[in-house]
């Protein structure tokens, strides 16, 4: 697949370019929705950069959790900062560095996490762009139509056909954005944007792991985020359904 091109001496990774053009188009999203509805654009902005750090570091946490047999054997990949992140740690580490911000800056969490997590899907849809091109979280062989052939990919099986799961992720992820998009402009409950996303992403994301071929870890019988869509869902259900008393309590600290 096309991963990467040059610039002179400079070489542009596909995988690093599409995650940066997710981050751009989250954040003028969030930053274009927030002015139409009076949000703080400060805020916003710190949201955003707790977030990228958070995401960061909670999507390379859980990597090292679901690799821990093959760190024992090799501690060197812990020092790898150019491969292995999973898309659950950094949902999870941008949730909570963001809470923690808007904590300290005395800001109600919900209304900006509603405000936040369409973008957050649209993000996603372009960074699994990213992974397609460049090998990564990829699915099972297939004799079906729609397969596809890697040549060159450093992780990727070359030369068989597999199911794209990356582009059938980032479709999911574009498609979920478009009805938490939907669904904000009819002004439902604070919380409730953000807990259809837990419900709609962790029920997406359970069904594409039993289409994904990579090692991601388990827990039992089933997948490392297998296991944490579980818990996301459950989680969402009971935003969803337990507004504002449960979600008061949990993310802002007062009674309901």
């Amino acid at each position: 697949m096309f991963k990467e091109f040059a610039i002179g001496p400079l070489t542009i990774h596909m995988y690093g370019l599409m995650m940066a053009v997710g981050f751009l188009s989250a954040l003028l999203m969030t930053l274009c929705r927030g002015k139409k509805r009076e949000f703080d654009e400060d805020v916003i902005w710190g949201i955003f950069f707790c977030a990228l750090a958070g995401g960061l570091a909670g999507s390379k946490i859980l990597y090292y959790f679901t690799v821990m047999p093959y760190i024992l054997k090799d501690i060197s990949i812990l020092w790898d900062f150019q491969n292995g992140y999973v898309v659950y740690g950094g949902v999870i580490g941008g949730i909570l560095c963001s809470l923690v911000y808007c904590r300290v800056k005395k800001t109600a969490f919900l209304p900006y996490f509603d405000l936040v997590m369409p973008a957050v899907s649209l993000a996603q849809g372009f960074g699994r762009i990213g992974c397609f091109l460049a090998g990564c979280c990829y699915g099972r062989e297939t004799d079906a139509w729609y397969g596809v052939v890697f040549r060159n990919s450093d992780l990727a099986p070359n030369g068989v056909r597999l199911i794209p799961t990356q582009l059938f992720s980032s479709a999911g992820d574009f498609v979920i954005c478009g009805l938490l998009l939907l669904y904000a402009n009819r002004r439902p409950g604070t919380g409730r944007v953000a807990a259809l996303y837990l419900i709609l992403y962790g029920i997406g994301r359970f069904g594409i792991e039993f289409l994904r071929n990579d090692y991601r870890g388990s827990i039992g019988i089933l997948s490392t985020s297998q296991a944490i869509s579980v818990g996301i869902v459950a989680v969402g259900i009971a935003m969803y359904l337990c507004m504002p008393r449960l979600a008061g309590r949990i993310f802002e600290g007062k009674e309901g």
